[in-house]
């Protein structure tokens, strides 16, 4: 493992931190960990008909079984963010890695629900961090004006793993079982996991910019911290649309392929082909929509944002006639994909614009904290509060009013993008501050 320069060297230029090589080897590497982060994650919800019949479970039981994992992720990635912010990115990752893959494969031997939820659990514990710590080694490795395209790529590989978790668990069980399932997917991801430390690390910037002999009589860590990151409307803003709007994602993530067993007596393995073709709409829109939001904003840095908001406002509507009102079921499937396609709209423009706008020093930090809001009250509660909602009106009634949370999505992000430039203003004056730093005070901050 190489460890490199401080992300002070990123923040001074628009170039790599690294050879370019180098930089999308980290990427690919990061990519392919995600694609089986989400692999992991997914897998099970093709398993719901098979667990629903053996253990005689309820939708709001099987909903557990996939926000438990967002609510551990919630929990953990900021503390895990802060250890790799100030230690290193690349070792927590192979940690991270290593546990989830282990966790993944353990699900194979439980015997009843409550051995499956904790075993579900710990692999949120593996996941915690991830997503915001890959971000931002992304952020750190690559110039500016590649990131939103990149972190769309690099979300993604999330839907394309939710895409294979789920055809892999439909197929998978239909041969062996549905407990073969977690082990075929958990081993590739554990062997990725250790090549990992191979990824080029590097220190990251100090979040205090003055000399060091000041700095021993300036508050704590703690406070600056803190400090950095409550000082950004934007951030705050930004956290709470993306969270709204991924609850819609998850609940259709998390119930499509039931929805299509239940509703329209379709086999498990090809209700679980049929609901990988949404997901993989929303991989394609995924990239697709943070090339657009780099490009709404190339004059007018809020127009991304508003960009994105306009979006979130169109789904709504689209996915609650998908359900509630279509005539046929392939125009349902028409307008399912649709919508499909357009709800994953905030997922590389949110992390990118939370990137922009946080302390350098803190690019973990502010991506687990999105990471949070996105978890704890995004990805938490589709799952669960479909379930729920299914057990007391039905499945089709609760896949109906679901959407609506992107309407709320689409005025949080109008309002982040009030404030974007002048947080955009007040980042830039932090870099020149780090850039202007002599080379032996730049040398002892990045501790």
């Amino acid at each position: 493992m190489h460890h490199l320069s401080a992300d002070t060297q990123q923040a001074n230029n628009n170039d790599y931190l690294v050879s370019k090589s180098r930089a999308w080897f980290a990427f690919a590497m990061t990519f392919a960990l995600m694609l089986f982060d989400y692999i992991d994650r997914q897998v099970i919800v093709s398993l719901f008909p098979h667990l629903k019949a053996a253990w005689n479970l309820s939708d709001k039981q099987l909903g557990g079984l996939v926000s438990i994992i967002s609510v551990v992720v919630a929990l953990g990635g900021i503390p895990v963010a802060l250890l790799a912010d100030r230690v290193s990115r690349v070792k927590s990752v192979v940690v991270m890695g290593v546990v989830w893959s282990l966790a993944t494969i353990s699900c194979m031997f439980t015997r009843n629900y409550s051995q499956l939820f904790v075993a579900r659990a710990m692999v949120g514990v593996g996941e915690s961090g991830y997503g915001s710590v890959g971000a931002a080694l992304i952020a750190s490795l690559f110039p500016a004006r590649l990131r939103s395209m990149l972190l769309g790529a690099f979300f993604a590989a999330g839907s394309i793993g939710a895409v294979l978790g789920v055809v892999l668990g439909g197929v998978i069980t239909a041969r062996w079982g549905w407990q073969a399932a977690f082990g075929v997917v958990g081993v590739p991801g554990l062997l990725l996991a250790l090549l990992y430390m191979f990824v080029p690390d590097y220190k990251t910037a100090a979040l205090d910019t003055r000399p060091a002999h000041e700095q021993r009589q300036a508050k704590s860590l703690f406070a600056h911290m803190v400090s950095a990151l409550t000082s950004s409307r934007t951030l705050w803003w930004t956290c709470l649309g993306a969270a709204l709007q991924l609850v819609v994602v998850s609940t259709i993530w998390a119930w499509l392929p039931s929805y299509f067993n239940r509703l329209h007596g379709m086999p498990v393995d090809q209700a679980a082909m049929q609901s990988a073709l949404i997901v993989l709409c929303g991989a394609v829109g995924c990239f697709i929509w943070g090339v657009v939001a780099d490009i709404a904003g190339t004059k007018q840095p809020r127009n991304k944002l508003k960009a994105v908001s306009f979006l979130c406002m169109v789904t709504a509507p689209i996915l609650v006639i998908a359900f509630g009102a279509a005539e046929s079921m392939n125009q349902q499937f028409l307008l399912i994909a649709l919508g499909g396609f357009l709800m994953t709209c905030t997922v590389g423009p949110a992390s990118s614009v939370v990137l922009d706008v946080v302390h350098p020093g803190l690019r973990s930090t502010g991506a687990a904290l999105l990471s949070l809001f996105q978890n704890l009250f995004g990805l938490a509660i589709g799952p669960f509060v479909g379930g729920a909602l299914s057990d007391a009106f039905g499945l089709q009634a609760a896949l109906t009013a679901m959407p609506v949370f992107g309407l709320l999505a689409a005025l949080c992000l109008l309002r982040a993008s009030r404030t974007y430039e002048r947080d955009l203003q007040e980042v830039a004056q932090i870099q020149s501050a780090i850039a202007e730093q002599p080379a032996g005070a730049a040398a002892s901050m990045t501790a």
